[in-house]
């Protein structure tokens, strides 16, 4: 990976790869066109698939591409760690999550990062497929059920506003990463989106959700499986038994734009 130092409002997307080689030329090419002034980094788990060999050739090809090659497959969590990481090291003022699979649409970055570019008060606007316009394509209606029911139960537990609670599609002010400290952020599976969100609110951070279009993967194979949700569901429950012995079963005060 070769140096990039960021300006305090330059954006970094960082994007966790496993097998994704069908789906990474396309995925780059989108946000290089929507965003071209963003910088993208690859964080490859030693895909088999030379999902990372390819990143390093286009990396090679576009200063706008940097690649982070990880020796093993152990987790989103520790991944995306990683990679906000390298972006805060870098100097970046707004660090993304992105799914390579297609799923997430370039397009909608743009109206994900106008949210914080607009309002200097937002420090993580959520790409939400919950709030008004938002809405998934072509997705299993158990995946949609398993998802729908997840944020219904960390919004009960954690007496948070968010309605997309499990959304991987996010921007992050580099001021607030660094506020909730990453590196102690030990949740692994899609229950990392979880843990973040609760963790800014806590640190008193400003969350507002932005609708977008989920779409299911055409290329590929998805990662998500029973264990990542029993994990997704065991860490929440800790967690919401923890807030209601500290504080009760009342509002924890956060309250979360829903629509912009």
């Amino acid at each position: 990976t070769s140096d990039c130092p960021g300006s305090g409002d330059a954006v970094c997307v960082v994007m966790p790869t496993y097998d994704e080689r069908e789906n990474l030329r396309l995925t780059l090419a989108g946000i290089r066109w929507f965003e071209p002034h963003a910088d993208i980094l690859v964080v490859d788990d030693s895909s088999p698939d030379g999902t990372g060999d390819l990143a390093d050739a286009m990396a090679r090809e576009d200063g706008h591409i940097h690649v982070l090659h990880r020796p093993e497959k152990n987790g989103l969590g520790p991944a995306y760690r990683e990679g906000f990481r390298w972006a805060l090291d870098h100097g970046y003022g707004i660090v993304c999550e992105m799914d390579m699979d297609g799923s997430h649409r370039p397009a909608d970055l743009v109206r994900v990062l106008d949210a914080l570019r607009r309002d200097r008060v937002v420090d993580l606007a959520i790409g939400s497929r919950r709030v008004g316009r938002g809405g998934t394509q072509g997705w299993p209606w158990y995946r949609d059920l398993i998802s729908r029911a997840g944020s219904w139960y960390a919004r009960m537990m954690l007496g948070l506003a968010v309605r997309d609670m499990t959304a991987g599609f996010r921007a992050y002010r580099a001021d607030i990463l660094r506020r909730i400290d990453v590196e102690s952020v030990q949740s692994n599976g899609y229950v990392f989106q979880i843990d973040m969100t609760r963790r800014i609110a806590q640190a008193g951070g400003h969350i507002v959700e932005v609708p977008i279009l989920f779409v299911q993967r055409t290329r590929g194979r998805s990662k998500m499986d029973s264990r990542i949700v029993r994990e997704a569901m065991i860490r929440v429950t800790q967690w919401g038994m923890e807030r209601w012995r500290s504080h009760g079963r009342g509002s924890t005060g956060f309250d979360a734009s829903s629509d912009i």
